[in-house]
């Protein structure tokens, strides 16, 4: 009668071996039976020490190795049917920080199991040219995903750390008439400035559905600005900021609105610290919305100096430029460092900067400013694409935190990542309120409503 080999048996160690009694216990059997136990390791952690060792410690690696494995899966399938679950976990710090706890618990296990398969592998009776090969192979294994599973703590702390540093803890607002309005502003706090000021005001909107983007850009220059209807801007400008030349600063324009409260009655915006803004930043709000004649839910505020790390960070930025731009030099371009030339040019953040920010050349009104400062920031949208910033993540991510101040909330940043992947290849529509059009000594506030409502595809309130 032929007898029955138990579970766990080899053919190719032996007839009658299994891995945990191995038999004959040759060099040739020993050797077969350790490679297998290494790549069984590497395959599913647990099986090794379930099949020739320690069954309670195989049995835990297994349920580990099957919960992660499930992890994956539903979180794969989650993404298919509803990203938008995905992308507020992978946005919320108290996820980021179960994650962390998963990973460096998980990868204390492999580390557990892979030494503990490296013992049962029995060396001193392998075949001497292959001992070597086992160990560097397992080792090897061992570093990579190990490693793998550290990069992936270092990414969610570093995600964790950011989103808690630079957005609020607040509740998510709806969108508007199906939109996300949100006032960029881009500060210029260079060396040869006091304070900071935002010499670049635009406000991007985004279609909730579709994640369509539209950027209406206003200069900052422009004049008689009208107030939103609650704001207490309305108080001392009824008739508009910069009416008949009356403020409390040296010149009544736009972005002097800013300085004005900042410095002068920032009494005016209590709340506005606590809520994660600044007062001077409320009332370029309030302002914006009135010349718009749109509900803005949240602001952005970049420092156009700082801006030289991000773009760093993201390896620099595409632009198609138009006009030959001076690095450096005086007014006369006499004593020009070098020029940036028309053409396809990727610039690094000290060059895009200076394409941003240069006032001389042939092209130096403030208008051609704003139109090279929104190209900028039209380069980084479309260039800020996930694998980029993935493989760049650190640097982007400390720079993000040194440069951006806002009021997006946390809770809403995975709809927006969302949004952002939607809007990814999609053209921008851009609209910037300059002559001829609009005139920023005599603006024509009812054309600039009529036109940001017809880009909006919204029907402007009688």
């Amino acid at each position: 009668m032929t007898p029955t080999r138990s579970a766990g048996t080899d053919a190719g160690l032996g007839a009658g071996s299994t891995l945990r009694t191995p038999s004959p216990m040759t060099q040739r059997v020993m050797t077969r039976r350790g490679w297998f136990l290494v790549v069984l390791n590497l395959l599913v952690p647990g099986a090794a020490q379930t099949l020739a060792g320690n069954r309670r410690l195989g049995r835990f690696a297994l349920g580990t190795t099957l919960a992660l494995w499930a992890l994956v899966v539903l979180t794969v399938a989650v993404y298919f049917l509803w990203p938008s679950v995905i992308f507020t976990a992978a946005t919320n710090p108290i996820v980021l920080w179960v994650v962390q706890i998963l990973l460096v618990g998980y990868a204390v296990v492999w580390i557990v199991v892979t030494l503990d398969t490296l013992r049962l592998v029995r060396f001193v009776r392998v075949r001497p040219p292959m001992r070597p090969a086992i160990a560097v192979f397992s080792i090897a294994a061992l570093v990579l995903l190990t490693g793998t599973a550290a990069y992936g703590t270092m990414i969610a702390g570093v995600t964790r750390d950011t989103i808690s540093n630079v957005f609020q803890a607040a509740p998510p607002e709806p969108p508007i008439n199906g939109r996300y309005n949100i006032l960029l502003l881009g500060g210029d706090a260079g060396p040869d400035r006091e304070g900071l000021r935002p010499d670049s005001i635009s406000v991007v909107s985004i279609e909730d559905a579709t994640g369509k983007v539209s950027m209406f850009g206003l200069p900052r220059d422009l004049t008689n600005i009208p107030f939103s209807p609650e704001s207490p801007m309305l108080a001392n400008y009824p008739d508009g900021y910069g009416y008949d030349d009356y403020c409390d600063v040296d010149v009544c324009m736009l972005n002097s609105i800013y300085t004005e409260v900042t410095l002068k009655s920032p009494d005016l915006y209590p709340n506005a610290l606590a809520e994660g803004s600044e007062p001077g930043i409320e009332a370029m709000r309030d302002a914006v919305e009135g010349a718009l004649g749109i509900q803005i839910q949240y602001y952005v505020l970049i420092d156009m100096y700082g801006f030289e790390q991000l773009i760093n960070a993201l390896g620099g930025i595409t632009i198609d430029v138009k006009e030959r731009i001076p690095i450096g030099g005086s007014e006369d371009l006499s004593d020009v460092e070098t020029w940036i030339e028309p053409g396809v040019q990727h610039l690094d953040g000290n060059w895009a900067l200076w394409y941003a920010r240069s006032r001389h050349g042939s092209d130096t009104g403030d208008y051609a400013r704003m139109q090279r400062q929104r190209e900028v920031q039209q380069a980084m949208i479309q260039q800020m694409d996930p694998a980029n910033v993935l493989a760049r993540f650190q640097d982007v991510a400390a720079a993000g935190a040194d440069v951006v101040k806002t009021d997006v909330p946390q809770g809403t940043l995975g709809h927006f990542v969302e949004l952002a992947l939607k809007a990814k290849g999609q053209p921008i529509t851009d609209l910037e309120f300059v002559p001829p059009t609009i005139d920023p000594e005599a603006p024509d506030y009812a054309l600039i409503q009529q036109m940001t409502a017809q880009a909006m595809a919204l029907t402007p309130e009688e």
